[in-house]
């Protein structure tokens, strides 16, 4: 192995291309067998949940032979979001929760994620060791100490219960029509089940799962059906979520969208006016709209920016105390109730917002102005370094000097896809998309 194997949410990549083949999940999974039973008895549990991607099948039973083989006893949930696996793994006093996903990117592509038996993702210390174990092979168990794999059908049914305990309990959605789209993904029986029960009437929307329609014009990252749907039938909200179900965007009564910054600053508000916010702070990433951060400077309140990646903003939550936290994109993290991101959790509490303040979604969804904002990705092969073009660090610092002290920039390769991100924002759209415009056609060139 000679690149890294964990980027910034486990380990990624296209099906049955390295590192998403069976060998090396059969491998990761007696590697991160042999981390968590190092004192070799025979009592160690690990849960596995995955979304609904054809290549899930393969990857499960991959890591459930690389895992017995080391002496780990594998549940098995099937189809669960990728917050329930963080719940599940804790409250069932597993010593290593695995979700198999590629969370919001097409059903070619999957993933590996890992929880600790505190229900969070792992360090990078963590992740360090147990790829430096698959790497070097780790030791398999003895014939007689070798694990056990069973499939747990409640796994969905008891994380439908949680949730449900996380909206106060004078709460009740009785009269609001929900439209919620689960991307033909993870959250595609849960997400409804939990709505309905807590007394909505409930339209779904990507429920019908077949292996490759993951995340395909749905869910958070294509919410126009969603949109299209609660206007069409007069719905109240639409709650979108991504393919594991730990992102979420939604989409108030007239179609419009919020995103993830602005779901973040209506709980901000709510929870400090509540004197429930703790540190007096938000804890989002460089993403994160300037908007976001101007709102909350007026409230009093602060911003901790982190680096991209929900981990990263729960690992700075965790070290200051921060209960509130997330990402633009819909990772919406309340580690009151949860150990990461929870779209259907962020859904649940803007559903309460709604019932508690007596306010229709178009009034809760625009918190703040938002400062002109323009992302756009681009593709290179893995292995190149477009970055590091002499061309494109010219036109980078260019554009720097540019917007000083008129906006921001921020240039970054993905950790879980092989693209550039540039993103910009300034006061000035014009000079804002001549900017990005000229960073991406050097960037494009130095791909070719």
């Amino acid at each position: 192995m000679d690149d890294k194997l964990f980027g910034t949410d486990g380990v990624r990549g296209l099906a049955n291309t390295y590192p998403m083949t069976a060998d090396l999940a059969l491998r990761l999974g007696a590697a991160a067998g042999r981390y968590f039973r190092r004192d070799r008895k025979n009592d160690h549990r690990v849960v596995i949940g995955k979304d609904t991607r054809l290549s899930g099948y393969m990857l499960e039973n991959a890591l459930t032979a690389g895992l017995t083989s080391t002496g780990m006893n594998v549940l098995l949930f099937g189809p669960v979001p990728t917050p329930a696996v963080g719940h599940l793994t804790h409250s069932m006093r597993a010593d290593l929760g695995i979700m198999i996903s590629a969370s919001h990117n097409a059903y070619h592509d999957n993933g590996i994620k890992l929880f600790g038996p505190d229900g969070f993702k792992l360090s990078d210390e963590a992740e360090d060791e147990i790829e430096a174990l698959v790497r070097d092979g780790a030791e398999p168990a003895q014939p007689e100490s070798i694990g056990r794999a069973k499939r747990i059908d409640e796994g969905r049914q008891r994380y439908v219960e949680f949730i449900k305990t996380t909206v106060p309990p004078q709460v009740r959605l009785g009269g609001l029509k929900v439209v919620i789209d689960c991307a033909n993904g993870a959250a595609y029986r849960a997400a409804p089940e939990a709505l309905w029960e807590l007394g909505a009437e409930v339209i779904p929307v990507g429920v019908e799962p077949n292996g490759k329609n993951i995340n395909l014009d749905c869910g958070s990252t294509a919410p126009r059906t969603a949109a299209e749907t609660v206007v069409a039938h007069g719905a109240d909200i639409g709650i979108c979520l991504d393919g594991d179900a730990d992102r979420v965007m939604i989409i108030d009564e007239t179609g419009r969208v919020a995103d993830g910054d602005q779901i973040m600053a209506l709980m901000a508000a709510r929870w400090a006016e509540a004197g429930r916010l703790r540190g007096g702070a938000l804890v989002a990433t460089v993403m994160s709209n300037l908007g976001l951060e101007r709102f909350l400077v007026g409230k009093g309140l602060g911003l901790e920016r982190t680096r991209v990646g929900d981990r990263y903003v729960v690992e700075r939550m965790r070290a200051g105390g921060f209960n509130l936290g997330g990402e633009q994109s819909g990772h919406i993290v309340m580690t009151d109730h949860a150990t990461t991101g929870d779209g259907l959790l962020a859904g649940l509490q803007f559903l309460a917002a709604m019932v508690e303040t007596g306010k229709r979604a178009s009034e809760l969804c625009t918190v703040f102005e938002t400062v002109p904002q323009l992302l756009q990705n681009v593709r290179f092969n893995r292995g190149q370094t477009p970055l590091d073009a002499e061309n494109v660090r010219n036109v980078i610092a260019g554009a720097e000097r540019e917007l000083n002290g008129k906006g921001r920039l921020l240039i970054r390769k993905s950790g879980t896809e092989p693209l550039i991100r540039v993103m910009a924002e300034c006061e000035d759209e014009t000079l804002l998309g001549d900017v990005v415009a000229r960073i991406v056609a050097e960037v494009e060139k130095a791909t070719t």
